[in-house]
Formats: C-alpha cells, structure tokens, sequence
C-alpha cells in the first residue's frame, strides 16, 4: 500500500519548503550571483524562492537538493565533528543535541524515503531519540521508542534479547504490545551503527507483531519502509547485517572508519 494522493502532497509540499531553508543557509555561505550559477537558477528565480514567495516544484526540489549537500559540504564538515580519541572513543553528542544537525539528518532521511509509506518511526532509547522525532515531525506520524526497561501502566510488552558484540551483558527491548499495528509501515531510526546490533534488534522487533495467515498461506503485519542511520562506523555493520541490507531500503548519511582501538558506540 502506497501513500494516499492527499499524504503525497503534503509530504511533496513539506519537502519543497525544506530546499528553502536550505538555499537560505546556502546563501551565508555563497553570494547570490555565486548560488545562482552554482544552482543554475536565475537571480530573480533564486530571490523568490529565497523570499518564500515561489516554491520550486517537487521535482526541482529534489535536484536542488544533491546540489545543495554537495556545494555545502555538509558530509565533510559533519565528518569533521566526530573525532575519535586515543582510545577509539567518540563524541556523538553532534548528531544527539546539536539541533542543526539533527535538522540535517532529519532532512536528509525525508529526503532519501520521499515517496515511501511510513506510518510510525520506531527506534531505541536513548541517543537516537532526538533524530527519530525529528523524522516523525516532519512525516507527521507517530514515534515509538524500544526501552531497556519495563514502565509501570503498560500490561503488556514485545520483547527482544541480545548480547551485543564485544561485551558480556544481555540487553532487553521492549516495545508496548499494541505499540505497532498490523497496517503500519515502520521506518527504523538510530544515531550510530557500529555493529548493527541494535538495529537487528529493533527489526525483530517489528518481526515480532507478524503473524501467519491461514486463510492466506501468507506472513501478514506491519512491513518496514526502511532503515536510516546517520553515521556509519567501519564496515562490520555491513558483514553483520547482510541479510537485511538484501531486504531493506538501508540509508547512511556519513561513514567513518575508526583508529584500530574499539569505538565506544556499540550500536
């Protein structure tokens, strides 16, 4: 099932007002008479936009887009954010608490799953939090966060168990039982992978809410849009996720490759 007529326009209007906050962060960083020929735009074409007294289309928006990433340098400078110390430890407080480049990220994920059918975004507390409302903000649907603990009201839980790599704990999620519907389409939203521990786990999650239909001789229940994670760490993620990486729609923003010590963000 495919977005509605009504949702596609909403979503296409949303996103053409995105490109203009980006043209005007652009023009702090360019001249008029540079943005234009770097964009291919008028000057006058340029200034309404910039003024919001004109849209560009949803499909000039969209080439607009790749321009504007690459002119701006946006992968580089958040590259430039995350330094990793004698340990193999990083910072991600960049892509946690700096709205900005939550901002970004958040556009970024809108602008990859344009078209796509999403119904709820579902990540795991706590860091990719901030990101994942964003997302739901912007696609105007309801957001769902696996916790490592059970809260008090709520009967019943989904749960999934797993040992991430390189540690010797056990790590529970838990999701609402009633959480994620048998129509919803979910995208997966999270600030760092490493090893694509966390993520398989909040696919299984989802799996978790599919049921047989023996009427149909089918599996029936919520699907997944996709996967977003903004930063990549290494390539291990890659090896371990293999399977789903063949199914899913997997979007990475930024890919860092860490000093031979451990990383501390074990995702």
């Amino acid at each position: 099932m495919g977005l509605s007529e009504a949702e596609t326009r909403i979503r296409e209007l949303r996103y053409r007002m995105m490109i203009i906050d980006m043209l005007r962060i652009a023009c702090r960083m360019f001249s008029y008479k540079e943005l234009s020929e770097k964009l291919g735009l008028s000057p006058p074409i340029l200034s309404r936009y910039m003024r919001g007294h004109v849209l560009p289309s949803y499909s000039r928006a969209r080439e607009l887009y790749d321009r504007l990433v690459e002119m701006m340098g946006m992968r580089k400078m958040l590259e430039r954010h995350i330094e990793f110390d004698e340990d193999g430890y990083f910072d991600n407080s960049v892509i946690t608490s700096d709205i900005s480049w939550i901002r970004l990220a958040a556009n970024y994920a809108i602008h990859r799953f344009a078209g796509k059918r999403v119904t709820k975004v579902l990540t795991a507390a706590t860091d990719g939090i901030p990101l994942a409302t964003m997302i739901a903000n912007l696609l105007d649907v309801n957001l769902i966060v696996a916790k490592k603990c059970r809260e008090v009201g709520i009967k019943s839980f989904i749960e999934e168990i797993f040992v991430p790599r390189g540690s010797a704990i056990t790590v529970s999620l838990f999701l609402p039982k009633d959480a994620i519907k048998r129509r919803d389409s979910v995208l997966i939203v999270d600030d760092v992978v490493r090893t694509g521990d966390t993520i398989r786990a909040l696919v299984s999650l989802v799996d978790k809410n599919r049921k047989k239909s023996y009427r149909k001789g089918e599996t029936v229940g919520p699907s997944i849009a996709g996967i977003y994670v903004p930063i990549a760490v290494g390539d291990e993620w890659k090896r371990n996720l293999a399977d789903l990486l063949e199914v899913y729609d997997f979007e990475t923003f930024v890919h860092v490759n860490p000093p031979k010590s451990r990383v501390a963000v074990v995702r």
